[in-house]
């Protein structure tokens, strides 16, 4: 035949096979009786079986009819499943978001962020990525992140920016050096020392104003060693290899044999800003900036 089973076979059937009476079927679905008995006699010659016995006084269920009953009402409840999922997603509550991230963010940042979203929206699965500065603005242009954190003083046209952390500085020093929070006083007093810094490819903004953390007290660094990576920073330091100065921030969630102490009354300070593409059309994008 050239029928094919519809969704309003399977609300006819579904109807009398609850009810196992037409006319009370009919009643419920609006609709006549011979309609509905029609219905689901088409049913049954495109299924070719026999769903119901009838006879003048009473109707049930076949074999045939008992095990698509059960289906039935899986497709029913299913369906309902996914009108409730579609309205979650296209409302954001449930989706995935893709967030790069410079390492420094990672320490308190990122997880405070990823706990708070995972109590109020705990639908939204996260896709985490350490990236650059350079690479997280790429891609956030091109559509591969919908959320990144870098430092920079600005970002391109089309993209959004919100502060979202403030930090101070400290000195990264090895365990035994000399200097420590009883007799530090300045920055200075560093000048002959060997500097492990951050690579200007990790944020040109704060490799600059750590170089001018030292200019303030009269000398440029000497660099022994750059870095992108904050952990190799800290092990070259542990090495005797220099001394760094870090967002404070990162001195948590290492367990190495370094000290930091915190650079008080300089004007300096870093900020970690969220950046996103404006014209984002991810939903779930607008809670988690909600949550920020």
């Amino acid at each position: 035949m050239g029928y094919q089973i519809a969704l309003r076979h399977l609300e006819y059937f579904k109807a009398v096979a609850e009810e196992l009476n037409y006319r009370k079927a009919a009643d419920r679905l609006f609709i006549s009786q011979p309609g509905l008995s029609r219905q689901v006699k088409q049913m049954e010659e495109i299924l070719d079986v026999e769903l119901f016995y009838r006879t003048k006084r009473s109707v049930t269920l076949t074999a045939a009819g008992e095990f698509l009953k059960g289906e039935v009402d899986f497709i029913f409840n299913h369906l309902e499943l996914i009108t409730q999922q579609l309205k979650k997603i296209d409302t954001g509550q449930i989706g995935e978001l893709r967030i790069g991230f410079l390492g420094s963010a990672a320490h308190q940042v990122i997880p405070d962020l990823l706990i708070r979203m995972s109590k109020k929206f705990p639908g939204i699965q996260t896709n985490l990525e350490e990236l650059s500065n350079h690479l997280q603005i790429e891609m956030l242009e091109k559509d591969k992140l919908d959320l990144g954190f870098v430092r920079l003083a600005r970002v391109p046209e089309g993209l959004s920016m919100k502060a979202v952390h403030r930090d101070t500085f400290s000195l990264v020093l090895p365990l035994d050096h000399p200097i420590d929070t009883t007799n530090f006083s300045h920055i200075g007093q560093l000048k002959e020392e060997l500097f492990i810094l951050f690579s200007s490819d990790y944020s040109s903004l704060y490799f600059d104003k750590i170089m001018s953390i030292c200019e303030d007290r009269g000398f440029t660094p000497k660099i022994s060693h750059k870095s992108v990576n904050a952990l190799t920073i800290f092990k070259l330091v542990e090495s005797g290899l220099g001394v760094a100065i870090v967002p404070t921030s990162l001195k948590e969630g290492y367990a190495l044999k370094v000290k930091f102490i915190e650079i008080k009354d300089i004007p300096q300070h870093t900020e970690l800003f969220a950046v996103w593409k404006t014209e984002n059309r991810n939903p779930a994008l607008k809670h988690v900036l909600e949550v920020l």
